[in-house]
């Protein structure tokens, strides 16, 4: 990934800005951008905004032979695309690390932490389970790709439903929309990642980074909670030291902008 680097001019504006506790969009340093969620007319089809950063997940399923290992569990599969349309530095056609370093975040975040139950996507042990895939595409690149990538697919798996099936001896009948309801998946729980942006050899500290922050940043720290706080994942990058009580304290910070409400509507579906 080729981007144009900032002059020295830019990168000492937005650090003397940071040091002031200054943001060019005019937040606060634990202020977190508005997130806005739309549907397709399809299930599991949605586009979350946060702040300009845009994420298009689609979810889909289809019935395959099961692992070996794992003869009674479904299976999920997670696949964030950069392109060229979100900002001109992504190369189309090549894996960046980037793209490898998010796209395993997200399945930390998503399959590692069994908010799924994936042995409810199993229809005849060892034979036929549900495949779940969950296909992300970036719009539009205005920082924080991470956070908005694990709401959209969070928001899409809830938003989603599978055919119904009946089995009967060894045949497997699956029904159409319009014979039977689609059935909604299983949901433990709904992990959500929280990027803090970390300058001047972890000095200062931001909440929800934008792209011209995540230029100058020296470090990131994200962690994946559900409603109830608990730490899903987490990654640090960067070299930046941290201690247990350092990370213990992030995880209560108040997100101004993102509060419980927020996380609660996503149930509503």
């Amino acid at each position: 990934m080729k981007e144009t680097p900032l002059s020295n001019c830019e990168r000492r504006f937005l650090l003397r800005a940071i040091e002031e506790k200054k943001r060019l969009d005019g937040r606060q340093t634990y202020d977190y951008r508005n997130i806005r969620i739309s549907f397709g007319t399809d299930y599991g089809c949605c586009i979350v905004e946060l702040g300009k950063t845009r994420v298009l997940g689609q979810v889909s399923c289809e019935l395959v032979s099961p692992k070996l290992n794992r003869a009674t569990e479904g299976i999920l599969f997670f696949n964030l695309e950069l392109s060229q349309m979100a900002a001109p530095a992504f190369e189309p056609g090549r894996q960046s690390d980037l793209l490898v370093k998010l796209n395993r975040l997200l399945e930390r975040c998503l399959r590692n932490s069994k908010c799924i139950d994936t042995e409810s996507l199993c229809v005849v042990a060892g034979e036929k389970v549900w495949q779940i895939r969950v296909d992300l595409h970036l719009l539009n690149h205005d920082g924080n790709i991470i956070d908005a990538a694990s709401i959209a697919a969070i928001v899409a798996l809830c938003h989603f439903r599978r055919p119904d099936v009946s089995v009967q001896g060894e045949e497997v009948t699956l029904y159409t929309p319009e014979e039977r309801d689609p059935v909604p998946l299983s949901i433990h729980h709904m992990p959500i990642c929280i990027s803090f942006a970390f300058f001047q050899q972890g000095t200062y500290l931001l909440v929800d980074p934008n792209e011209r922050e995540e230029r100058v940043m020296d470090g990131l720290l994200v962690i994946a909670m559900n409603k109830h706080r608990e730490i899903c994942t987490i990654q640090s990058s960067g070299g930046i030291m941290l201690l247990k009580d350092q990370v213990s304290a992030l995880t209560s910070f108040p997100l101004r902008g993102l509060s419980s409400e927020d996380l609660l509507l996503l149930y509503m579906f």
